[in-house]
């Protein structure tokens, strides 16, 4: 809850500096476990770790496409769609703000002799969308191939290189996981495991806080004092882990942590839909070349900035780009699919 008091993203970037180097932090903190517990591992060979990523039946056998829907669910979570979208437009006003680009705010109107404060709109320049964009990019792509496969990778290493033909080990929860990685790597290797998994659980915790905040300004247009918000929203999403564990404790944890995995991995299709859609029309792509404007609620002309047509910038994606898009929609839908059906036989 502290560093969630310092996130305004209508203030100054501050907030936001704070939020992101928290969160690095917390991500390398994991990535530091994981690399001490990959240090720990013996008699496991290279060739052996790289065949792991290849394909192969036994993703559709027994657990095995259920497992893989989690982590799809955990890597690619839907709620960080929109908290990206969200986190980029301070930055954007940011841009703006320190090149003079943003007109001051036009003052409130007047209806029926009574003065009302109308909702103002910023539309941010043409050249702070194209450095943000650089930027979100860059940033997306380190994240994913980087911190995301590296920790995702090592989970699934360590897993297998200490518990795989295990007895004990087939139908292990999480507290029992670190018993068994303390006895068959080290004590050090459970213990860093629980570390790792605290970091996670706050990181997870904190980006659906944020994301959830967003998303209420935004589609859903409740306002309220932010931190009655975020202690709100932490409620929200504790209460019901609070009431699995009282009614059916460490075996119903351990269902409901993967099955929540699960059901992100299911909402994915339907989230990642409409921005895919969104982002291959020139409708909804196009950017308006020149400084940065205001726009107030309900009217439809500009109130400062000067607009000239033969400057729109078309900006959706490359046809190719949106081929490869729904052919990873179609491979994820049909995995969740597939997964829902497997379930539905009891497999």
């Amino acid at each position: 809850m502290v560093i969630l008091l310092f996130y305004n993203p209508d203030k100054s970037m501050r907030g936001l500096r704070i939020f992101e180097y928290f969160i690095l932090c917390l991500v390398m903190g994991v990535v530091i476990c994981f690399c001490i517990q990959l240090s720990l591992i013996q008699n496991t060979s290279v060739g052996e770790v790289f065949r792991g990523y290849l394909p192969s039946k036994s993703i559709v056998e027994q657990q095995g496409l259920y497992q893989a829907c989690g982590i799809l669910g955990a890597t690619v979570m839907p709620h960080s769609l929109y908290l990206g979208s969200g986190i980029v437009q301070p930055r954007l006003r940011e841009y703006d703000v320190k090149r003079g680009l943003v007109p001051p705010r036009p003052s409130p109107s007047s209806t029926s002799g009574n003065q009302v404060s109308e909702k103002t709109y910023y539309i941010p320049s043409l050249e702070a969308i194209q450095s943000s964009l650089k930027t979100s990019i860059a940033e997306l792509a380190i994240a994913l191939f980087t911190f995301a496969l590296f920790v995702n990778s090592a989970i699934l290493i360590v897993a297998g290189a200490s518990l795989y033909k295990n007895p004990d080990a087939v139908d292990a929860d999480i507290f029992s996981i670190h018993d068994l990685l303390a006895s068959s790597i080290s004590p050090a290797a459970g213990i860093l495991f629980a570390l790792a998994l605290l970091l996670s659980g706050i990181t997870a915790g904190i980006v659906c806080t944020i994301a959830g905040q967003m998303v209420s300004e935004g589609a859903l247009n409740v306002k309220m004092r932010p931190w009655l918000r975020r202690l709100m929203t932490r409620s929200i999403s504790i209460t019901p882990s609070i009431i699995i564990a009282g009614a059916v404790g460490r075996s119903g944890l351990n269902a409901a942590l993967n099955g929540s995995q699960v059901a992100l991995s299911i909402v994915l299709p339907f989230v990642t839909a409409p921005l895919i859609y969104f982002t291959s029309r020139n409708k909804f792509m196009t950017v308006r070349s020149g400084p940065a404007r205001l726009q107030v609620e309900g009217q439809p002309t500009l109130v400062t900035g000067q607009r000239n047509e033969g400057d729109d910038v078309k900006m959706r994606n490359a046809w190719y780009t949106t081929a490869i898009a729904v052919v990873i929609w179609l491979i994820i839908a049909i995995m969740n699919v597939a997964n829902l059906v497997l379930l539905g036989e009891g497999q």
